[in-house]
């Protein structure tokens, strides 16, 4: 999971998960392992939005309890930060769940020896 975390082959943790921003490679470029058999649909959307929602809402709330900015102040901050922060968090999440998904030997990935 970790080396989905980073973006790398589950397997060998060398090739590069992504060819584009989220588009899978169909194999790794190191070790060969197929990776077009995963099955990470709506989960990463999902998680990334349930953390992203955990980390800035609070922070929102904090904000506003401190200062009392107005609201142009957090129109200008928080919509940015929360794109940001969810671009940022969705490919490493859909690597985890890839990563898992190898580790547990689910769908595509079922025929491969640890």
């Amino acid at each position: 999971m970790w080396r989905g975390w980073k973006q790398r082959c589950p397997r060998c943790g060398q090739g590069r998960m992504y060819g584009r921003y989220l588009k899978v490679n169909d194999t790794c470029s190191s070790c060969g392992l197929e990776l077009a058999g995963h099955r990470a649909d709506d989960a990463p959307p999902y998680f990334t939005i349930l953390i992203v929602a955990h980390i800035i809402v609070p922070l929102m709330l904090m904000f506003e309890q401190r200062l009392q900015p107005p609201e142009w102040q957090h129109m200008a901050l928080w919509p940015p930060l929360t794109v940001l922060l969810c671009l940022w968090l969705l490919p490493r999440i859909k690597g985890v769940l890839i990563g898992l998904q190898w580790a547990r030997r689910m769908h595509g990935f079922g025929n491969e020896p640890h």
